[in-house]
């Protein structure tokens, strides 16, 4: 990764209002990106991001009393391992990589999060059954938001 490649990153993370970043590659390379938030900016319109960063729709918020259900909830998680955005396929026309009862494995390819223009392929890295899809299509999500989650 080169200084130009970093300085997209803190853009990225002003524009989105993120106050820490953290991205691991494959390759061993680990970048973690922390920033004071002096005064906290709103989240970004859709309008004011760039047409692939703009969500299709809000993104949905759990109330307090659902995200404690959830964590509760059994089954393992499909993480995001990077900061970008969730794709649940390659391009629109297509199907979803996955869908709500499908049986996967661990090199099953369970969506696409775009970060600086790059499309990465997320793997489901172990064998089971979608039992929920957490994130909407073109949602953005952070190091460690939870995509999915497996029985």
């Amino acid at each position: 990764m080169d200084l130009k490649q970093i300085k997209e990153l803190i853009a990225i993370m002003e524009k989105a209002g993120l106050r820490k970043m953290r991205i691991k590659e494959e390759k061993g390379f680990e970048i973690e990106l922390e920033r004071e938030l002096e005064h906290p900016h709103p989240t970004p319109s859709r309008h004011e991001l760039p047409h692939h960063f703009a969500p299709s729709a809000p993104p949905h918020r759990h109330p307090p009393e659902e995200e404690k259900m959830e964590a509760t909830k059994e089954g393992d998680f499909v993480s995001s391992p990077m900061v970008g955005i969730f794709y649940s396929s390659s391009s629109p026309d297509d199907p979803a990589y996955v869908k709500v009862g499908d049986e996967v494995d661990e090199e099953t390819v369970v969506c696409i999060i775009e970060a600086m223009k790059v499309m990465n392929e997320v793997k489901a890295g172990r064998k089971g059954k979608i039992a929920e899809i957490l994130v909407s299509n073109a949602d953005p999500v952070e190091f460690g938001t939870h995509l999915y989650r497996m029985l």
